[in-house]
């Protein structure tokens, strides 16, 4: 039990960064609609699905590779680990940018920013730099310092946040009264490409901020070490693209598969807005993972260090529990969602409600990636890193068989159907094939309790509270009893007394 309350403290410490961080994020939402065109934040919308892609090929599963072989019992030396890590990502960044350069002209006409080839290098040069600092991130996570990552990821969306507000209010303001104050440095005509340079100079001033990380070892690249790395993290590679291409091929997918390319970008727009609220959910699971990854391999090395099956019967409990508190968790903030959704819609424009519908689906699709992330543990600690892989590409398939077949029918609509099946898919095929390659006595019972009942209070809260149109304040009213209803089960079903654990914490203090 010690494990689970050290890896949800871990996961409060990280959700920390990644809650204020997407909000804060989110809160620019209504500035990028407002300001800009549909069409435009429909470019912004493709241009950012295609760095994700770019995200995941560029860290090729290093970050999971270090975790790995940091706890390894053969790789005595976690900082020869580290250091091969980050020389492997940083030649492998260098080459990117040079390429990218090489190639400008299609690469820029084929991320639809024709005529702004400075959009793609501002944006390589960022990917560049985010994917070299995943290992110093990850490195941080491994020495378990959650408050010094939870402080540079905040101080890179701050200061990504105060560009941007800079740029895109404050400039054209001063530009207009003052113009001298800003005409050397500031045009107008640059766009949305200054969301871009905003992220940039958050990222170079992060990269800077890791230096301390950067010194106090010795530099030196292990060839051994890294072919093992690179053959454990290679199936992770394609699991990765195929997870990020669950994500984003739609949105790359879609001005393909609408005739119309005026609608196509009108309509990616519609949905890139509303896709960021349903990825509410996301920010748990992003939190979740920073401190889990570290979690599910200690325990491992922790059973191996113990003799006899009592350290792997309390490694698999663990793991089994963090499932349940998950799940647990991951269903109540779908409903604090979907309860108030009247009021997180104000996120973004007026002009992109009708893509509301959408919220749901895509919440329920990223719950059952976090479960699927949850039953990942048994092809990770096993180094059968090629299911994963395989579990991702069949998602994948699923993902572009139904983009092609609704996308035409029902617009983007069919882009979130989609999504939601894919990762139902690979949940329980994981699920399945792990049972019996890796069996963990999951809450399997249990969790059906906690979703049924989730169910039930979501029909009663949303349907049946909107058919009664009562005020707004009541209805919030009425579900903030309901939302209390699923804390009340929870603590009665876990047999959780919270005044014992309320004493539990001030003494800690």
């Amino acid at each position: 039990m010690a494990g689970i309350k050290s890896l949800v403290k871990d996961t409060a410490i990280y959700g920390l960064s990644s809650i204020v961080g997407r909000f804060l994020n989110w809160m620019l939402v209504p500035l990028y609609t407002i300001m800009f065109p549909v069409e435009e934040y429909g470019v912004v919308t493709f241009v950012y699905s295609v760095v994700a892609l770019a995200m995941v090929i560029l860290t090729y599963g290093m970050e999971t590779g270090f975790f790995r072989f940091g706890n390894h019992e053969k790789w005595t030396d976690p900082m020869e680990v580290y250091s091969t890590s980050l020389m492997s990502l940083g030649v492998s960044s260098a080459a990117f940018v040079v390429l990218v350069l090489a190639f400008l002209d299609p690469v820029t006409r084929w991320m639809e920013c024709d005529g702004h080839p400075s959009y793609v290098v501002i944006m390589a040069l960022c990917v560049a730099l985010d994917a070299f600092m995943t290992i110093p991130f990850a490195y941080l996570r491994y020495r378990k310092r959650p408050m010094r990552f939870a402080t540079l990821k905040l101080i890179n969306i701050g200061l990504n946040i105060g560009l941007n507000l800079f740029f895109i209010l404050l400039c054209p303001r001063l530009l207009e009264l003052w113009p001298d104050t800003v005409s050397h440095f500031y045009d107008p005509g640059f766009g949305i490409g200054y969301i871009f340079l905003s992220n940039l100079i958050a990222s170079a001033v992060n990269m800077v901020l890791l230096i301390p990380e950067l010194r106090g070892f010795r530099w030196r690249f292990n060839a051994t070490l890294w072919r093992a790395m690179i053959a454990y993290s290679a199936p992770l590679l394609v699991l990765g693209v195929a997870g990020v291409m669950n994500q984003t091929i739609d949105k790359i997918l879609y001005p393909h598969l609408v005739s119309d390319p005026e609608e196509a970008m009108y309509g990616l727009g519609i949905y890139g807005a509303n896709y960021k609220i349903g990825l509410l959910l996301l920010v748990f699971l992003q939190a979740f993972r920073f401190a889990y990854e570290p979690f599910i391999f200690a325990r491992s090395k922790e059973a191996a260090q113990q003799s006899g099956s009592d350290g792997a019967t309390q490694r698999n409990r663990a793991y089994s529990d963090a499932m349940k508190y998950f799940v647990i968790f991951a269903l109540f903030i779908f409903l604090g969602v979907m309860y108030y959704l009247d009021f997180i819609r104000y996120l973004i424009s007026p002009r992109y409600f009708s893509g509301l519908k959408v919220v749901p689906l895509i919440m329920l699709g990223e719950l059952f990636f976090g479960v699927f992330f949850n039953l990942s543990v048994w092809y990770k600690l096993t180094d059968r890193t090629m299911y994963g892989m395989w579990f991702s590409l069949f998602g994948l398939t699923v993902t572009l068989v139904l983009n092609v077949v609704l996308v035409p029918r029902i617009g983007y609509m069919g882009c979130a159907v989609a999504a939601m099946c894919s990762y139902g898919s690979m949940m329980v095929a994981s699920y399945l094939i792990g049972q019996r390659k890796f069996p963990i006595a999951y809450h399997v019972r249990r969790l059906g309790v906690y979703a049924l009942l989730t169910a039930v209070l979501y029909a009663v809260g949303y349907y049946g509270i909107n058919m009664l149109g009562l005020h707004v304040a009541v209805a919030a009213g009425l579900r903030l009893v309901l939302l209390a209803v699923y804390v009340l089960v929870f603590v009665r079903i876990e047999g959780i007394n919270p005044r014992t654990e309320l004493r539990a914490i001030l003494h800690r203090r």
